[in-house]
């Protein structure tokens, strides 16, 4: 004890001595409240199609990438059904810790629009949007049309029964589709699938007479002569189909695709989702995840943060909005 303390009286020193412990107690708080860095166990990336789309495949070579900038792997987990719906509710309805992540596609800006969903883009927290890609309209290499024009002229006749997959009712295939008739005046069968890629197997093997659905999913069935792309849906030619006119070129104004993003539940903590912010931006940099997207034809250059993705899928919401209205209107 030292002489300052032996000199005060008893009560003065009990009183100094609780108030020390008290300081010693407030400043440990902090420290006892700290909990450990996210992330601390493996991610789990929810992607809401079956294996081998394109939403799929871009899940997974994102995942390989972000290996180096988390110190926890990411999971992909395919929970396929409902144009999405089915993934997205796990994810909206999971606890918001950062450990169940989406991945989500335009669908989730207009599903609810079809009175498909009960939610909207809003229910989930966005983080980035990966990438973005045009929608083609495809035929069998040996189908009786070599251009868009034939086909829609085929499909005009009330005996055409044109069947068209898509990846569920309500995805954008499905959409992109509807808008396609009412541009062309033209009636089509719509076969939904799981899928993208449950859809070209179908049209592959003959079941249906065309698809409409993601560049990168198309492109590689086109360069092995399996598949005739007719049109795409995009402002300019794109890198693999540069003899297949865009829509515009053919007088239909349609510019229509699909993206891949992140988001997770809507109240996950801020310091969380700048963990994933962070590595995102980063783990579309890499050079092998580019030249992964590079050979499956996935766009490059169309990667947004988080407010700038918010804010277009907004706008997008609402210009799908009267699409959205035919097709419900038709059922």
């Amino acid at each position: 004890m030292s002489n300052a303390l032996k000199k005060m009286t008893r009560p003065a020193r009990r009183h100094y001595l609780v108030a020390g412990a008290a300081l010693l107690a407030m400043g440990a708080a902090p420290a006892l409240a700290q909990t450990a860095p996210y992330p601390q166990r493996s991610i789990e990336l929810v992607v809401p199609y079956q294996a081998g789309g394109g939403a799929d495949v871009m899940a997974r070579a994102f995942a390989n990438a972000a290996a180096k900038h988390l110190p926890q792997s990411i999971i992909v987990a395919n929970r396929p059904g409902a144009a999405g719906v089915v993934g997205w509710q796990e994810v909206i309805r999971a606890r918001p810790d950062g450990y169940k992540v989406a991945l989500t596609t335009v669908e989730v800006t207009f599903l609810h629009h079809l009175g498909l969903a009960k939610f909207d883009q809003q229910a989930l927290r966005p983080i980035a949007k990966l990438n973005a890609d045009p929608a083609v309209l495809v035929v069998r290499d040996d189908a009786p049309y070599s251009t868009i024009e034939e086909f829609l002229a085929h499909a005009r006749k009330p005996d055409s029964n044109v069947r068209v997959g898509n990846a569920g009712q309500g995805s954008m295939w499905h959409m992109a589709s509807a808008a396609l008739a009412e541009k062309g005046k033209a009636q089509f069968n719509y076969i939904p699938y799981p899928g993208g890629s449950p859809a070209l197997l179908a049209l592959l093997g003959g079941h249906i007479d065309a698809v409409i659905a993601s560049a990168p999913e198309v492109i590689p069935n086109v360069l092995a002569g399996k598949l005739k792309a007719l049109g795409v849906m995009s402002e300019k030619r794109i890198k693999g189909l540069e003899k297949t006119p865009t829509l515009r070129e053919r007088n239909m104004d349609l510019v229509l695709g699909t993206w891949r993003g992140l988001a997770v539940p809507k109240d996950t903590p801020d310091a969380v989702v700048n963990v994933l912010k962070v590595a995102a931006e980063k783990s579309m940099q890499e050079p092998a995840l580019r030249e992964v997207m590079e050979k499956q034809y996935f766009t490059t250059d169309t990667y947004e943060n988080a407010a700038t993705f918010a804010a277009s899928m907004d706008k997008e919401s609402a210009a799908l909005k009267g699409i959205a209205s035919q097709i419900s209107n038709k059922n």
